[in-house]
């Protein structure tokens, strides 16, 4: 018979016999295992002795937004700050074509007859013996050049900057309405907004600085003196264009203007002809060519028969037929004076006036 902790079937054969053995306590045979007593708890037991696999959460409160609502709130209010900051602080310079236009530069040169304004009272005459004979009439007299790409502009996009340096011409110096000191929207629109603050002080307040005097922006008469004896306004000129850099186009107007003016309201009266040269410089970005506008830069305008003494900031004061120039020179300047322009004077040439 086997001892107390002997399997029942005596001690299995190829383990050395007696409880000496040391590993005797921990190997079980079959007939050990089978006489086992195994306990299975069944599901009830298991429910009652075992806390359950997955517990309950504690339902959360819904007070205030949701949390995912919360979270894109937040997202939301960070990307509009951040594109505020980059608007504000833009790490890149901005291209020459998208800077402000600057202020235009201009400069009103009167001419004074030598002697008497020669007039008589055919128009027609006058013209045929003046050296405007064969000048065009009105904006004829505006002929377009061919319209070529340049590097970094299209034939559309030049096309655009001629045809609208030509509509600046024809309305600030063809207009009947602008030249007899009427309104002056028509030639506003066609200015790059960044110009337009300038423009408008220079009708509200008249200075002849170089930059505020209305005649350097278009040809418009004192029309309490003087009137359009015939609308049909003889023009000759040329309009070059080219390129300043790859964002800007430049286009240069030089023409001559020559008008028919007699006293305003005496029909009667002997005409006489009033000869103004314009020079002016515009400059086109890619908006202006786009918005039909453009920025003008320079102006110089000489004009005769005028009298020195008279200020032609504002109107032109035509001398007519008959008159002479006042005794006296142009304004004085100021040299100490800072932000003020030269007063200029010439003489009109005699081959400049109608041989009558």
């Amino acid at each position: 018979m086997g001892g107390p902790g002997d399997p029942p079937e005596g001690t299995p054969e190829g383990i050395p016999g007696g409880g000496e053995d040391e590993y005797r306590s921990v190997v079980f045979d079959e007939s050990f295992v089978r006489a086992a007593r195994l306990q299975e708890y069944s599901a009830q037991e298991r429910m009652a002795d075992h806390a359950p696999a997955v517990r309950r959460r504690t339902p959360l409160r819904r007070a205030g937004l949701p949390r995912q609502a919360l979270v894109l709130v937040v997202l939301i209010a960070i990307a509009f700050g951040a594109a505020v900051f980059m608007g504000l602080r833009h790490p890149y310079q901005t291209p020459a074509g998208q800077e402000p236009a600057e202020p235009l530069r201009m400069t009103v040169v009167p001419l004074a007859p030598q002697g008497r304004v020669p007039g008589t009272a055919e128009t027609a005459h006058l013209f045929e013996r003046s050296p405007a004979a064969d000048f065009r009439m009105g904006a004829e007299g505006v002929p377009l050049p061919a319209a070529r790409r340049t590097a970094h502009f299209s034939d559309d996009q030049v096309l655009s900057a001629l045809t609208t340096a030509k509509d600046y011409i024809v309305r600030s110096g063809l207009d009947p309405e602008v030249l007899g000191g009427g309104p002056v929207r028509s030639v506003r629109v066609l200015l790059d907004p960044d110009q337009l603050g300038q423009f408008d002080a220079s009708f509200k307040r008249p200075a002849a600085d170089g930059r505020h005097a209305p005649t350097g922006w278009l040809v418009r008469f004192d029309p309490s003196r003087v009137e359009l004896a015939d609308p049909a306004i003889r023009t000759n000129g040329t309009l070059r264009v080219a390129e300043a850099d790859s964002a800007t186009l430049e286009v240069t107007a030089d023409h001559t203007f020559v008008y028919a003016l007699r006293p305003a309201g005496q029909d009667r009266a002997e005409v006489s002809l009033f000869t103004v040269r314009r020079e002016l410089h515009f400059r086109f970005d890619r908006d202006d060519l786009r918005l039909h506008q453009a920025q003008l830069v320079l102006s110089t305008l000489q004009a005769g028969p005028l009298s020195c003494a008279e200020d032609s900031a504002n109107h032109l004061r035509p001398l007519l037929a008959g008159q002479t120039a006042k005794d006296g020179p142009p304004a004085g300047t100021d040299p100490y004076v800072t932000g003020r322009a030269t007063a200029l004077c010439g003489t009109l040439a005699a081959g400049a006036q109608p041989k009558v």
